[in-house]
C-alpha cells in the first residue's frame, strides 16, 4: 500500500469496500489493507440518496458512533486515495455523514466517515 507524500488513507468499513462503488466514486478498483478502528460500533442509517442507493445496491448503509470504550471495534480496510479520491468520496457520502481523523489500531493516521 502507497504511504507516500501526497497520499490520504481511508478507513472503509461500509459500501466504499464494494467494488462496483470504488469505480463509480474513483474510476479503479483500490488497493487496500485490513485494519480496524477501536472506540467505535457500527450502527445503520436508511439512505435516500437514488444515485448512492443505487451504486451500492443498497438503501440502508453502516455508520459508524463513537462509544470510546475499547472493548468496540469496527473492521475495514484502509485505501490509499489521491486528495481528488478523497474529494470524490466526500461527494459520495450522504450528509448524515462527516469526515473526521483517527487512529487505527495499526497506529497509521487515517480518514473515516462517522454519523453526525
Amino acid at each position: 500500500m502507497n504511504f507516500g507524500p501526497g497520499v490520504e488513507h481511508l478507513f472503509a468499513y461500509g459500501t466504499l469496500q464494494l467494488p462496483q462503488v470504488q469505480l463509480d466514486t474513483f474510476g479503479r478498483v483500490l488497493d487496500g489493507e485490513d485494519d480496524s478502528l477501536p472506540g467505535y460500533r457500527r450502527e445503520w442509517v436508511e439512505i435516500d440518496d437514488d444515485r448512492v442507493t443505487r451504486v451500492s445496491g443498497m438503501d440502508a448503509h453502516p455508520i459508524l458512533r463513537r462509544t470510546d470504550d475499547p472493548r468496540d471495534r469496527v473492521f475495514g480496510r484502509v485505501l490509499a486515495l489521491t486528495p481528488e479520491e478523497l474529494d470524490a468520496a466526500d461527494e459520495y457520502e450522504v450528509s448524515v455523514y462527516r469526515r473526521v481523523a483517527v487512529e487505527l489500531f495499526s497506529g497509521l493516521r487515517a480518514w473515516v466517515y462517522v454519523g453526525h
